[in-house]
């Protein structure tokens, strides 16, 4: 079970999850590659991983054939990451739930709805799920 919304409108895949960490914890686990290098991997394998974090700083985690290379858009601690990467825009909203959780919000904006059915395809959803459940796990 993914958890995602599929916007065909918008070409857009959306997930949110909620941890026990506050929203620095949370940013550091996506930007740090030390942390992000331990559970980024839909299959919870340690991977590879390299962070330049500044607006047009590049980025490249995974292992073979299978990484992400992209380059920042936004920077914004402990708010909000923006990335292109894939022909795609990746944002991450992290913020306070007022209830001793963290929320994420993680979207994926395809360039066209050829593109979104690709990525579905892929199963882009599905990793994505399982690599947002891993930060959950990660996290408490």
């Amino acid at each position: 079970m993914t958890n995602a919304a599929i916007d065909r409108d918008t070409f857009a895949i959306t997930f949110q999850r909620r941890v026990r960490a506050s929203r620095e914890d949370v940013f550091d686990a996506w930007t740090k590659p030390e942390e992000l290098s331990a559970w980024w991997d839909p299959a919870g394998r340690e991977i590879a991983c390299e962070i330049d974090l500044r607006v047009g700083g590049a980025f490249r985690f995974g292992n073979g054939e299978h990484g992400l290379v992209g380059v920042y858009k936004v920077v914004d601690r402990p708010a909000e990451l923006v990335f292109e990467a894939n022909g795609s825009i990746g944002t991450v909203r992290i913020s306070d739930d007022g209830d001793g959780t963290t929320k994420v919000d993680v979207t994926i904006r395809c360039a066209s709805a050829e593109q979104l059915e690709t990525m579905l395809k892929m199963g882009v959803a599905e990793g994505t799920g399982r690599t947002l459940d891993n930060l959950v796990r990660y996290l408490s």
